[in-house]
Order: C-alpha cells, then sequence, then structure tokens
C-alpha cells in the first residue's frame, strides 16, 4: 500500500479541503470549487468506456499544450501510477503538489508496487523509468497539467474503487496510448486495439457458466482489453479471477507495459504473466523465458524483503544491546 506521509503534510491537507467542502455545503449561495462541481457533474458515470475516453482526449490535450514532443511515457506512466490509488481523496492532497515534489512521490509509488508485484512492475518498466532521469522543472510542470487534469476529469471515478469490478469497467490506459500515438506509427505496427463492446460480445461467448481454474490466452494482448472483459463476465458468472492463469504478450513494450498495469488495476490474481514477444516468432511466444525471468524478479524480491528484514532485527538487537551498555556503565 502506498504511504500518503512522504512530505509530512498530507493530514493537513486533506482537513483542510474536508473542511472547505463542509463550508461549500453550509454555504449554498458560495459557488463550489471546481473540483467539487466536477465531481458532482461525474459521479457515478453512466458510460465508464465513455468517461475513459473524455480523460484520456484532456490528458493528452493538456501534455501536449505543456509539452509535447515524443515522450509518450511520461503521459502515460503518470496515469498509469495514479490508477494504483484506492482512495478518491487523495485527490485533493494531490492538486497541492508542486512539481518538484512529484518524482519522489511517484518512485514511491512505483516503488511499493514492485514490492507487491515484482513481475509486473518489471514487465511496466517503460513506464516508470523515466522517473529516474531527472526530469527537468519543465517536464515536471507538463505532468503536474496531466495530473490536474485526469483529477478534474474523473480518472478516479474509474480506477479508485475499494471493488476490482468497479475500476475493471473500462480500460483507461487504451484510448490514452492510442491517442498519444502517432497516425502513421499507428499503421506502421498495425495497432488498433479491439472496442470494448466487441472483447465485452466476445468473452460472453467464450466464458462458459461452470469454468473453473482453466488458462486464459492472448497473444496479441494490447493493453489487456480482452482480459478485463473476460474477468467481468467471470465476476459476473460467480466465478473469481484469481482461480485462473492469464497469459499475454504483445510486441509492443508500451502497450505490454499498460497490460502489466492494467492486471494490478483489474485484479486479475497471482498467476498472471504478461511479456513483450513476438507471437509469430517462436513456437511458443518465449513464455517459457517469460516465466524464467518473472521466477527470478520474484526471487530477487524476496531477497530484498528478507535483507531488510534481517536489517530491521539486527538494529533493534543493537539497540537493546546498547541499552544494555549504558545501563551497565550507569
Amino acid at each position: 500500500m502506498v504511504q500518503f506521509d512522504l512530505f509530512g503534510e498530507v493530514e493537513q491537507k486533506l482537513e483542510e479541503r474536508a473542511k472547505q467542502r463542509e463550508e461549500e455545503a453550509s454555504n449554498p449561495s458560495k459557488p463550489p470549487s471546481a473540483l467539487a462541481w466536477r465531481r458532482k457533474r461525474i459521479a457515478f458515470p453512466g458510460d465508464p468506456n465513455r468517461l475513459a475516453r473524455e480523460v484520456a482526449e484532456n490528458v493528452i490535450a493538456a501534455w501536449f499544450s505543456h509539452y509535447g514532443g515524443n515522450r509518450m511515457d511520461v503521459p502515460l506512466g503518470t496515469i498509469a501510477s495514479l490508477s494504483f490509488f484506492r482512495e478518491p481523496l487523495v485527490s485533493d492532497w494531490l492538486l497541492t503538489l508542486e512539481p518538484a515534489q512529484l518524482p519522489p512521490l511517484l518512485r514511491e509509488i512505483w516503488g511499493s508496487q514492485w514490492m507487491a508485484r515484482p513481475d509486473l512492475i518489471e514487465v511496466a518498466r517503460p513506464l516508470h523509468d523515466w522517473v529516474e532521469e531527472d526530469p527537468d522543472e519543465y517536464q515536471l510542470r507538463a505532468v503536474q497539467a496531466v495530473i490536474h487534469t485526469a483529477i478534474y476529469n474523473g480518472l478516479f471515478d474509474l480506477t479508485a474503487s475499494g471493488d476490482p469490478y468497479g475500476r475493471s469497467e473500462a480500460d483507461v490506459l487504451s484510448p490514452l496510448l492510442t491517442g498519444l500515438r502517432h497516425k502513421s506509427d499507428k499503421k506502421w505496427r498495425g495497432e488498433y486495439h479491439t472496442p470494448p463492446s466487441v472483447t465485452d460480445l466476445m468473452a460472453e461467448i467464450l466464458v462458459g457458466d461452470d469454468d473453473h481454474g482453466p488458462t486464459i490466452r492472448d497473444p496479441a494482448l494490447g493493453s489487456g482489453g480482452m482480459f478485463r472483459s473476460v474477468a467481468q463476465t467471470l465476476r459476473d458468472r460467480g466465478l473469481n479471477p484469481h482461480d485462473y492463469t492469464w497469459f499475454g504478450n504483445d510486441i509492443d513494450p508500451l502497450a505490454t507495459a499498460c497490460a502489466a498495469v492494467n492486471a494490478i488495476i483489474w485484479d486479475l490474481g497471482p498467476r498472471t504473466v504478461i511479456w513483450r514477444a513476438d507471437s509469430l516468432a517462436t513456437d511458443d511466444a518465449d513464455l517459457s523465458t517469460a516465466l524464467a525471468e518473472r521466477e527470478a524478479v520474484i526471487k530477487h524480491r524476496n531477497a530484498v524483503v528478507e535483507q531488510a528484514l534481517f536489517e530491521h532485527r539486527a538494529g533493534r538487537m543493537l539497540h537493546a544491546f546498547n541499552q544494555l551498555l549504558e545501563g551497565a556503565a550507569a
């Protein structure tokens, strides 16, 4: 879980925003804040896919108006990191952050997710490597604009639900990825994501009411739209996506990275393997290699955790030993 005490002022900011909302509620004549008005307008969206497109379109406009260029990974990675939050009220705090405060926050978000799902976060590396590049103030102001735009346009209405079903009703990253990519690039890659209405229909046809524990495989995964539809259909039929094994790959590293993030957002479960590979290049699309790399990453995470626990225990023992020495000296 992401810790919101990075700057030591989060609780104070949230309390201030809560008081502001109370004042607005008790004083109808006072115009509500832009955020409060926006929340009222988009609460419980009737068409999540339409809202996802709206969020993507406005984020793209904000990014290109403040920065532009070919750095698709920056706005994509920013929205992906925000999608890990499960508390809508965090938006009040995020709006108070200055550009210089964003890199440490984003590093903490990705780091905490790496501790939970190192295999998927490693696949998502194209979305968060840029945070370690020491971005300049110009770029960070564009990131700030992206965050504000996403919040005001309702990103957390789609992704901040504590219920996996609620945050799996739309793929926010797919329209953002395709919208940021140049038309000629999409044509060269053959990257045209299947519309949600089509994947939903396919899932309804393919998933049986008594399916338990099979493998779901997508050799042209994109950002994971088919996985989302299958997971929702399973839940509609009283089945748990955690009981399934999910194998998905795509040749595009950014699409694969988005699918890895979506697998966490949609809570597909512990048996989810996503990797970058050309399905036409080998017989198994490098599945065996992906499984070996996944095992190595998880093993490394376990070693890091074990070392941290050892250092914590050693620190406590050393502290207790020093107290004994001080007591004996007294």
